[in-house]
């Protein structure tokens, strides 16, 4: 069973988008499911992320506090200021828009320290990083779609923070907690959390993409040029300010992948319950959460070489 666990996690970004595939040429396939399975499914994911956390991985908040501001302001400010300029940009109609724009806004995705973790990145920063923005989304995510997409869509800000504190935050604290007074539990189910995760993030693409295939038809080529530029240009400029500000490789690498991966199933959840109005809202999320798996098994791969490199350069 193990075994099965460590393919399904290993191979999660070609599950992904086999599912993916699968659901925009037989939508059929994802009658069974209904859109409502999103966000207790995203809860089931936080909740995993919650048994996983430690103390500790929050010492490196007090013990780097620079480099994790540097990378929480780096998030805040380059994700959402990237999906605002691509909206503009492409000139996007506004159901795609505010998709896009949820995506930038959300925090950092859990699979971003997986992948930090393959690519030889600073780990600790990753996960201390993920911990800060997702305990900050429930208040900065609503403000900021608020500020970006206002003047285009009706944004409910204070539904959107209940819905984070209710989809994200509660599920973490309940997984913590759940760890903490019942370890043995936790310590023989937590070999599977990877594989469980990646199957309910799979889930989530497959049901989006299926109850969307038709819209898809319409717009898939654009919106994915545009979820593709977002991500890419997340990695690239969260590298940039690592360096520009004399970071070590590792550190760089952590920032660059926290940054230009986003929690999009959070954002395809929000989409579902706060903008029912503009049906497309929901696509954004699912393509990105298709596509910055595949990128960040390449990029790990391309930092993952570059750290390796620079070791050796400091050991010498």
């Amino acid at each position: 069973m193990k075994q099965v666990c460590s393919f399904i996690a290993k191979w999660m970004g070609a599950i992904v988008l086999l599912l993916a595939i699968a659901a925009y040429l037989r939508p059929s396939l994802t009658d069974i499911f209904e859109a409502g399975w999103i966000t207790p499914l995203l809860g089931v994911i936080m909740f995993g992320m919650g048994l996983t956390l430690e103390a500790d991985d929050f010492k490196v908040v007090f013990s780097h506090p620079k480099d994790i501001v540097i990378g929480c302001i780096a998030q805040l400010a380059i994700m959402p200021g990237i999906a605002w300029s691509l909206a503009h940009l492409f000139n996007l109609p506004p159901e795609l828009a505010i998709g896009v724009i949820l995506v930038g806004c959300c925090p950092g995705g859990t699979a971003s320290n997986l992948v930090t973790y393959l690519a030889k990145g600073d780990v600790a920063l990753s996960v201390g990083m993920t911990g800060c923005s997702t305990l900050l989304a429930p208040i900065l995510t609503p403000f900021l779609v608020l500020q970006l997409a206002g003047k285009s869509v009706e944004v409910e800000a204070l539904g959107m923070l209940l819905s984070i504190l209710e989809v994200v935050i509660v599920p973490i604290v309940a997984g913590f907690l759940v760890k903490h007074f019942f370890p043995n539990f936790t310590q023989r189910a937590v070999s599977y959390l990877p594989a469980f995760s990646s199957l309910s993030i799979a889930t989530i693409v497959f049901i989006i993409i299926g109850k969307n295939s038709d819209k898809l038809q319409h717009c898939g080529l654009l919106i994915i040029a545009v979820v593709a530029l977002h991500n890419l240009l997340g990695l690239l400029l969260g590298f940039c300010v690592g360096k520009l500000l004399g970071l070590k490789s590792k550190k760089c690498t952590a920032i660059s992948i926290e940054v230009g991966m986003q929690n999009s199933g959070l954002a395809s959840s929000l989409a579902n319950l706060h903008f029912a109005a503009y049906p497309l809202a929901v696509i954004p999320g699912a393509i990105f959460s298709v596509w910055h798996n595949l990128s960040g098994a390449l990029v790990a791969k391309i930092y993952a070489a570059m750290n390796e490199k620079a070791a050796h350069t400091d050991s010498l």
